[in-house]
């Protein structure tokens, strides 16, 4: 969702190298680049002007380091700026004696729900255990897709069947929470199309009664100025402890996640990143900064690396490697490991805007069943060709392709892939760099995926 700011970002600076001093001339365009940016990026009026004071002082004042080109310069001072405007990471609280109380709140349609659901799963692969409960008691239905939301992130959900109060419901659900050793209660309140007194009356009595540790307002970034507005007044009647900042996913133009903290006075602690129930993530300043700017972001793809390869495949894929016995069979199972890590978008938008990266077309596109028909291909193959691809000649390519319901061309294009996999590995001094670390998901984070996939182009 940051294309927009990344390729205008990355315009300025480019305009600023070969520069030998760093000139008000050069930097007022710079500034007006970077300025035309954020507006485009739907970031707040008053945070851009206050962001572009802040570098130009910095720009021509005593902090400019002569060692730096000037790109470099208006790089590092834009970079310090987003930081000190995003702040640092918050962590969530918890109560010293649980269960710790969470209250969701937001405007109807925000996706509280599901988020609330997506927490639930969050907390509960982190260790802890985690109890949700509706109260809204208007919406048709929506304990019982809370009830739902929940069984598929596997997080317990109290029903409250009978109860019809919002304040009896959380009493209930407390009570529960005791007698099952729940650490955590995650309240999915109600909602409104509109900020009205009645909705921020009913959250007040909650908050007197609950004393929740934490009070998120779950924000939808597709909705840009109109989320920062909203957080900030809810975060005036209710005193907010942090923001949820869903569909970061999505194509939205990002001004959100800039401007929310400034205006609305409450940090971001988490964000979604997918419709999946476990695509939420701990909000991370830097690393937004780091990919708004084209420096990617490698520490959150190396955690989703991390998260899904199987150890054990990766120190037998390291052995062969050692031996140069990276076979077909080997190939299809890394691709399966890069399935696993999500979207090759996704993927594609943590890796740095550099060398061969740097000229990714804005809206790169994979088609992800592509992958599937990759695999069809090897899965067509014998055992005895996966281990050994200098028997598939003409009349075996033939049968491949027959048999996996695809053309000889894509066979071809397969097993040439898998070569230029099985060279780049050589060449990459394989056995150190990947021992543990994922193969084929490894080397294409570092790579940016290699030779491509059919039908996808280059990634």
């Amino acid at each position: 969702m940051f294309e927009t700011l990344t390729e205008k970002f990355q315009r300025a600076f480019k305009n600023l190298r070969g520069q030998g001093k760093l000139s008000d001339e050069h930097l007022a365009a710079a500034l007006t680049e970077i300025r035309e940016a954020m507006l485009e990026g739907d970031v707040a009026l008053p945070v851009v002007e206050e962001l572009l004071q802040n570098i130009r002082a910095k720009a021509l004042g005593s902090e400019v380091l002569l060692q730096l080109s000037p790109d470099q310069q208006v790089l590092k001072i834009v970079r310090d700026e987003l930081a000190a405007l995003l702040g640092e990471a918050v962590k969530p609280k918890f109560a010293s004696r649980p269960p710790s109380v969470w209250l969701m709140v937001g405007l109807q349609g925000s996706g509280k729900t599901t988020t609330t659901a997506k927490l639930g799963r969050y907390l509960s692969k982190n260790g802890h255990r985690p109890l949700l409960v509706s109260t809204d008691v208007y919406r048709p239905a929506a304990r019982e897709q809370l009830s739902q939301v929940a069984k598929s992130a596997a997080v317990p959900c109290f029903p409250a069947t009978g109860i019809d109060k919002p304040l009896d419901i959380t009493r209930a659900a407390l009570r529960e929470a005791k007698l099952s050793a729940s650490d955590v209660v995650i309240v999915d309140t109600a909602g409104r199309l509109a900020l009205d007194d009645e909705l921020m009356n009913e959250l007040a009595m909650l908050k007197r009664e609950l004393q929740p540790v934490e009070i998120l307002f779950v924000a939808d970034a597709m909705i840009g100025q109109d989320a920062v507005r909203s957080a900030g007044e809810f975060h005036r009647r209710l005193g907010l402890s942090g923001v949820v900042l869903t569909k970061l996913d999505g194509d939205a133009r990002g001004g959100a996640a800039l401007s929310i903290r400034k205006i609305s006075g409450a940090a971001i602690k988490f964000i979604g990143v997918g419709e999946k129930v476990d695509a939420l993530e701990p909000f991370y300043p830097e690393r937004i900064i780091s990919r708004v700017l084209g420096m990617g972001d490698v520490l959150s793809l190396i955690e989703r690396v991390e998260q899904t390869v199987d150890r054990k495949k990766a120190e037998e894929l390291a052995r062969k490697l050692r031996h140069d016995d990276f076979s077909l069979e080997d190939f299809r199972d890394q691709l399966r490991q890069l399935k696993k890590m999500g979207s090759i978008e996704q993927i594609v938008g943590m890796l740095p805007k550099i060398g061969p990266l740097a000229n990714l077309p804005k809206d790169t596109k994979v088609d992800e069943k592509q992958l599937a028909r990759v695999e069809a291909i090897i899965n067509s193959m014998t055992a005895a060709e996966r281990s050994d691809y200098n028997l598939i000649d003409g009349k075996r390519r033939k049968r491949i392709a027959r048999g996996s319901g695809t053309s000889v061309q894509e066979v071809n294009q397969v097993l040439k892939q898998y070569l230029d996999m099985r060279r780049m590995i050589k060449q990459y001094g394989t056995m150190e760099k990947l021992k543990g670390r994922g193969g084929f998901a490894s080397l294409a984070a570092k790579l940016g995926g290699g030779g491509g996939i059919p039908g996808g182009g280059k990634i």
